[in-house]
């Protein structure tokens, strides 16, 4: 782990460390029921603090509902905000009409800007003086490049705080009734990514392939042949539940479910494009939500072909 996780927050370190342990955790306790504050806006501010700061805000799943309530006052008060192709157009209509607006979606083979573009845009928006937001889908630290941004702006010596969302993964388990874990069929959940940075898919195939676990790919709908065939190849049942969910929380959801070995083509046969979430593992099949987002289309093509 590295030495700076092991560090007192920035924030804790005005307390006193000598302190009996029962005390420091009354005040731990009561300071973190202190409603945190946006700096004040404007050129006021900018003369005050001398430059601006960048937020890596998680916007959830889609619905804009799910939206924590601190990312949404800090999007109100944003003078800049740079979003990603994955965050919600009803989440964008919050944007204030005055502020900055950067795209900086990916969509795989389609980059609207490259990250090392990205991290320089952050970087000269502060510099320039401005409340910068980096809305990102989901939570900034879970496969949103987050911590390549984080270390970009601290870099420049700027001022850089994390908003975590709510992540596909718990979107998509809430929307269809899948539940992420339990006791009788998943003791663990992972996560990985279908698209590595050197665009190979050259995953811990033997982990991910372990019986009682939930298995959640992002990204990995372009290596879904890929994914299906290697898991069964490292010991996963050809029949262990497997689903692919589309747009999870948003009204564009779709889903299909069928067995590992079936998936790549009834996934073909949907039509089901990214974004799109792999779900694999018994829990797939306690899809008991009264309104599961699986379309009856889609279970008639897995069963009937």
């Amino acid at each position: 782990m590295p030495h700076a996780l092991l560090q007192t927050p920035v924030a804790l370190r005005t307390a006193d460390m000598n302190a009996p342990l029962l005390a420091r955790s009354t005040w731990v306790r009561r300071a973190s029921r202190a409603r945190p504050s946006l700096p004040a806006t404007g050129e006021g501010a900018r003369r005050a603090v001398g430059h601006g700061k960048v937020w890596l805000v998680g916007a959830g799943p889609g619905d804009p509902d799910l939206l924590t309530l601190k990312a949404a006052r800090l999007l109100a008060d944003a003078e800049a905000v740079v979003y990603d192709h994955l965050v919600g157009q009803a989440i964008i209509d919050m944007i204030p009409p005055g502020a900055r607006r950067v795209y900086a979606g990916k969509e795989a083979g389609n980059h609207a800007l490259p990250q090392d573009d990205i991290n320089r845009v952050l970087v000269e928006l502060a510099r320039d003086g401005l409340q910068v937001v980096r809305l990102k889908g989901g939570d900034p630290f879970i496969f949103g490049r987050g911590g390549e941004e984080m270390q970009a702006v601290t870099a420049a010596g700027l001022a850089c705080e994390i908003v975590p969302g709510i992540t596909a993964a718990a979107g998509a388990a809430a929307s269809t009734g899948i539940p992420l874990t339990h006791r009788a069929h998943a003791q663990t959940l992972v996560f990985a990514t279908g698209h590595l940075k050197n665009d190979s898919v050259d995953l811990d195939w033997a982990t991910l392939a372990r019986p009682k676990q939930t298995v959640v790919i992002y990204m990995g709908l372009g290596a879904l042949d890929i994914i299906c065939r290697e898991l069964i190849a490292h010991g996963l049942p050809p029949t262990t539940p497997a689903a692919v969910i589309h747009a999870a929380t948003t009204p564009q959801q779709r889903g299909v479910q069928s067995a590992l070995s079936d998936l790549p083509d009834v996934v073909r046969r949907s039509g089901i494009r990214a974004p799109a979430l792999i779900m694999i593992g018994e829990v797939v099949a306690l899809d008991g939500a009264p309104e599961c987002a699986m379309e009856a289309a889609a279970r008639h093509l897995a069963t009937h072909g």
